[in-house]
């Protein structure tokens, strides 16, 4: 399922024009709960074991500080993303370090073969998503990156089971995300292309069959909300 997802160019442009307020746009839409399902996500991943973590597609940092935030121990995360001004945000978080810090492609990671204890996207699966085979790819570049055993946890819009609470939750989409992200924001066209992601991205399964299809022996996951949100816990072969 391909979401006309535009371009690396295009991707920066949007997120550029929404990085002063993405934060903030976020958390209206979904009423904090963007903040209490990364919280969750955080737990997952570093519950048992500490080592060093790549949040991918990182944005303004959210994500990684969550996970310090989770440690029960001494943990590093680097941070990576397209769109350098949104990484500039991302140093502003106080639990950060100032050099962990990277810009480019999901396609092609710079990092070796089994750098990292674990993996973490949050709310960017969707911005991969040029075509299933494109996500297949970047999923694959994730796991390249994990050592054997390492974990890749995925936090993601999703599709509830429910025909009638699916319905509901896209015309929520349709109705708020761009008109309430365009006022708070002033993007006209970021907000466009995301409202037009949500209804158009994986269920739970389907993404489970590509996390297989990626290079994961084992997928678990959990749904939130009935289904309108999905953390997804996907581990390499040992």
């Amino acid at each position: 399922m391909s979401l006309g997802s535009p371009g690396r160019g295009a991707l920066r442009r949007i997120y550029q024009e929404v990085a002063p307020r993405y934060e903030l746009v976020n958390h209206l839409l979904t009423l904090g709960l963007d903040i209490r399902w990364r919280r969750r996500a955080a737990r997952v991943a570093v519950a048992s074991e500490g080592g060093s973590w790549l949040d991918v597609c990182s944005g303004t940092g959210e994500m990684a500080a969550e996970l310090h935030r989770a440690a029960n121990r001494a943990i590093t995360v680097a941070a990576f993303d397209l769109s350098v001004p949104m990484l500039v945000r991302a140093r502003g978080k106080r639990r950060l370090r100032p050099d962990a810090f990277a810009s480019g492609d999901v396609a092609h990671l710079p990092f070796r073969n089994g750098t990292f204890t674990g993996v973490t996207i949050a709310f960017a699966a969707r911005n991969l998503n040029t075509s299933r085979r494109h996500l297949e790819i970047r999923l694959r570049e994730c796991f390249r990156v994990l050592i054997p055993g390492g974990r890749l946890i995925n936090l993601e819009t999703s599709q509830p089971e429910s025909r009638l609470w699916r319905r509901l939750f896209h015309h929520y989409a349709a109705l708020t995300v761009r008109p309430l992200a365009r006022t708070v924001s002033g993007s006209r066209s970021g907000y466009a292309y995301l409202a037009h992601t949500i209804p158009r991205f994986y269920s739970a399964a389907e993404l489970d069959e590509m996390l297989f299809a990626a290079g994961a022996a084992r997928v678990t996951h959990i749904r939130l909300w009935g289904g309108i949100a999905a953390l997804h816990i996907a581990e390499k072969a040992r």
